[in-house]
């Protein structure tokens, strides 16, 4: 009979990764990677804690009323970190699939609210119920769901603040000021020395206090996780491909704001022509009109002694034109100026669009290789990396462009999924 683990495991984000995070466990992507999420079930996921607004809106009012404090953290530190509860499919299959899942996860939940400090600090708990396990339902001939937690929360130390010793007030020097939750995700999950005086971070020992936590209020037949362990009935392939398929969302999201880079460059370079078009119709009209040579030529007449003489009129019209033909001469220059910067920078933008348009290219197909056939490319990949490297960039893409396009024959000749 297989053994039913608990798999508990912590991961660290920045503030960057809010959206990401979000996006997949509230399910607001249009699409996934994981061809095995059913949108059409998402309404069977349920939400021990829900916030007010997106993640990150939350956490900046928790910041803003003084329930957490960013004090000394850097822009790029991580503030938030998301707990991932996991049994194995087959465990909630055998005692009685969703309503028994939906009960074993709510005790792990205020688990995750012990261990974060408090609900307060918790952004969001959702009980994912739309992901199906493929292999066990054809086991067993109808669908199998994977369920599991995702707990986004806050991660805070108490912190003393003192006032200086070399306060102007003598009186207050040294003394407590103030207590703060400080956000600090290193101070929360702090290292510490095993039996065997090895270096490890305490959030390894979330497997021993779940599988505790679980047994104590009565699932008794489940098994502890290995420690540190984030596979949890996954042969190393099944694993890797499951790990890539979660990469891949982010990845998804890069390729995106990468496609919409090409798009704000397409836009700027035809705003850019547009502009050196203008220039050069107002560059041709200055020097057409930057001196009327026909009113000058019939400025002044021969005297009778030599020179010529000039009326007061035509001296004010040849002052006109005098004072006109410096200003449109420094107009022009002005304009050319502006031209070849504008012709410059449309130049720097058109190179741009080479680069990302090949990175492109690749991110578009490993991303359908990984969902077409995620543990055949994993298992290439894992050829490659053990075989020494290639020197030259051209050949290592065409390898890759080979093994995609054997991957995808393989796939029309009738390989299965």
């Amino acid at each position: 009979m297989k053994t039913n683990r608990s798999v508990v495991r912590n991961q660290a984000y920045s503030k960057g990764g809010f959206s990401i995070r979000e996006r997949h466990n509230e399910r607001e992507n249009v699409s996934y990677s994981n061809a095995d999420i059913i949108r059409e079930r998402a309404e069977y996921n349920v939400h021990y804690k829900k916030c007010d607004g997106s993640y990150e809106q939350e956490f900046n009012r928790m910041v803003d009323d003084g329930t957490i404090s960013l004090r000394g953290l850097k822009s790029d530190a991580k503030v938030f970190d998301e707990f991932v509860f996991d049994v194995n499919s087959e465990y909630f299959e055998q005692n009685g699939g969703y309503e028994f899942a939906k009960k074993f996860y709510a005790e792990a939940y205020s688990l995750a609210v012990k261990e974060a400090g408090g609900e307060e600090y918790i952004l969001s708990a959702v009980l994912h119920a739309d992901e199906r396990n493929k292999a066990l339902s054809e086991q067993y001939g109808h669908d199998v769901f994977h369920y599991h937690l995702h707990v986004v929360y806050i991660p805070v130390v108490e912190k003393k603040v003192y006032f200086r010793k070399n306060n102007k007030d003598l009186n207050l020097a040294g003394k407590l000021k103030e207590t703060i939750n400080q956000v600090s995700h290193s101070k929360r999950w702090s290292r510490f020395k095993d039996e065997n005086g090895r270096w490890v971070n305490s959030y390894s020992l979330l497997q021993d206090i779940f599988h505790e936590h679980m047994k104590e209020a009565g699932y008794t037949d489940i098994e502890r996780g290995e420690r540190g362990s984030t596979a949890e009935h996954l042969t190393v392939l099944e694993f890797k491909a499951k790990k890539e398929s979660e990469r891949l969302e982010a990845l998804t999201e890069k390729t995106e704001l990468k496609k919409q880079a090409v798009s704000t460059l397409d836009e700027k370079t035809k705003q850019k022509e547009n502009h050196i078009e203008k220039l050069n119709k107002q560059i041709a009209l200055k020097k057409k009109t930057a001196v009327a040579f026909s009113d000058i030529e019939n400025i002044g007449k021969p005297a009778l002694l030599g020179g010529y003489n000039v009326s007061a009129d035509e001296i004010g019209t040849l002052k006109h034109w005098a004072k006109k033909g410096v200003v449109s001469g420094k107009q022009i220059t002005d304009l050319k100026r502006e031209r070849d910067k504008a012709v410059a920078e449309l130049a720097e933008e058109k190179k741009k669009r080479p680069s990302i348009s090949g990175q492109l290219k690749w991110i578009d197909k490993f991303m359908l290789a990984m969902k077409r056939a995620p543990k055949r490319l994993m298992a290439v990949i894992d050829e490659i990396l053990h075989q020494p490297p290639e020197t030259s960039v051209p050949e290592q893409e065409k390898q890759l462009e080979k093994v995609l396009t054997s991957t995808d024959k393989k796939r029309q000749g009738g390989v299965p999924r």
